[in-house]
Parts: C-alpha cells; structure tokens; sequence
C-alpha cells in the first residue's frame, strides 16, 4: 500500500500542515486519533466542520465570529471610542482573557511585509479607516508584537491616524512578569529601558 493512498499517512500529512506541528507531533496525535472511539472522532471532525462552515468575520472589527457583528462589537458596556488593533483574531481572546480592557477591537489579518508581498491592500486597513470617519474614536491602541513586521505596520498605522486627531499608543515592550534581568535578550532589555515609566 503506498503512502498516498494510505488514510494514516494522509492523516499525518494533513495534522502536519498546521502551523508549530512537525511530523513527529502530527504522528503522534494521528495515532492519538486513531485510538479515539468513533463518538469522539466523529464529534471532532464535526467540529471542525462547523467551525468552517458557521464562523465568519464580524463585520466591523474583523474577529472570527458566528453572527453578523460579534459579541464585543455589539456589548453597549464596551468603550466605543477605544479601539485596540491587532493582528490576528487569536490576539483578542489573548487580551480579553487579561480581563484588563474594555475597548472594542479592529483585526489588521496579517502586518505589512513587503518582502512576502504582503501591502496595505491585504489587510483591513480599509475597514479600519471606515470606522474612524464619524469622529467617535479617540484613541487607537497598537497591540502588536515586537517584530520588525509589526514595528513597520505601526508606523504606516501611526501616520495615517495622527492626522486625523486620534490619539495612537502602543502597548509595552519589555521584561515580562517574573523575568530574571540576566537571562534576558539583548532586544528585551532594550525595548523595557525605552518604555520605562516614572514611578509613582
């Protein structure tokens, strides 16, 4: 039986596909699956399914969503004149999950990279301006990770809202809670001494 044809190996060529899973890891959870009974496999293959079939993208932020506008967009309680810009839906579940913001949010799906071909155009950039026409917004909140990509999508984000009398900020960058000042990289110690805040 060659391995094409194989429902195993195509099993593992599939988990493998997914990003941070290697073929060792994707053997082990094909095994993994396969040693499931046919209740559970089936409710996990329908999830998945029904993942794809039914969420979609909200309408003004751009998170994964299962209705028109999701639930943070549509919550009254939420500051609307607030928006935090992130680069992937994975990144507001992350932030809400601090329980410390309660602003709404805007999904960029990507950050520039001209080398990747990656410009303005395909992100939701667009959408992002959209929103901010009314004058309701007044402060944008630049959470993004600290890479060069990101750095570069927040300075093309930077000069296209500081026109528009928005007050734009970027989250901290520095040593994380619990960090052994020794033990860290050359850029984090950088970063932490450029975000230093007076103490109270």
């Amino acid at each position: 039986m060659s391995s094409a044809s194989n429902p195993v190996y195509q099993l593992i060529s599939e988990l493998s596909k997914l990003p941070g899973i290697g073929e060792k890891t994707a053997t082990r959870l094909a095994f993994h699956i396969l040693k499931m009974d046919e209740a559970q496999a089936t409710a996990l293959s329908q999830s998945i399914i029904n993942a794809k079939t039914r969420i979609r993208l909200c309408t003004q932020c751009m998170t994964f969503t299962e209705t028109e506008i999701c639930g943070t967009c549509s919550d009254f309680s939420r500051k609307k004149d607030v928006i935090c810009i992130v680069e992937k839906p994975s990144d507001v579940f992350a932030i809400e999950s601090s329980g410390q913001y309660k602003g709404v949010y805007h999904t960029l799906h990507g950050l520039l990279s001209p080398l990747d071909g990656v410009g303005p155009s395909q992100l939701y950039i667009k959408e992002l301006l959209a929103r901010l026409q009314d004058g309701s917004v007044h402060e944008v909140i630049l959470a993004l990770n600290s890479t060069v990509e990101a750095d570069a999508t927040g300075v093309y984000l930077t000069k296209l809202l500081k026109p528009l009398g928005i007050t734009v900020s970027r989250i901290a960058h520095g040593i994380p809670v619990g960090g052994v000042i020794e033990y860290l990289d050359r850029q984090t110690i950088s970063r932490a001494l450029e975000n230093r805040v007076v103490s109270s």
